[in-house]
């Protein structure tokens, strides 16, 4: 298998290991995932799911590869992104973006789903400083 092959997506809301997509959207598919840094910045929507910007602060994540070249129409239906559409007609886009291991050394580019700005102000979403989201932890509660 040539890396031409491989399909890598860069997740960090509900399609990480342990949260609420993983497992009917990814866990079947993925031949490898680790722990990967993206610059961004991360979103808390209060939908029960977050919004990566494009920014310049670390938005901490999984990268995903997957071999099934098929698993990104069905990422492009969970994250309401049709590329026939414009920008601002979906929710979430799809765009690569550089990848970085923890030390943020280089892993090349990798697929995300990303939200405008203005769309992530407007769906009133809470900037989480510290480029983490977890659905085990609100940004409301006592932490």
């Amino acid at each position: 298998m040539t890396n031409d092959e491989i399909i890598k997506v860069f997740v960090y809301g509900t399609l990480k290991p342990g949260e609420a997509n993983y497992q009917r959207y990814c866990a079947d598919y993925v031949v490898a995932a680790r722990e990967a840094i993206a610059l961004g910045q991360l979103f808390d929507l209060p939908f029960g799911y977050p919004a990566m910007t494009p920014g310049s602060f670390k938005v901490y994540g999984v990268l995903l590869s997957f071999t099934n070249p098929d698993v990104l129409q069905q990422l492009d239906w969970l994250e309401d992104y049709d590329p026939q559409r414009a920008i601002a007609e979906n929710e979430y886009y799809r765009q690569q973006i550089e990848v970085y291991d923890t030390s943020l050394a280089p892993l090349g580019r990798a697929w995300t789903y990303l939200m405008t700005l203005e769309q992530a102000r407007t769906f009133g979403g809470v900037l989480l400083p510290d480029g983490w989201w977890s659905s085990h932890k609100s940004v409301t509660s006592d932490q």
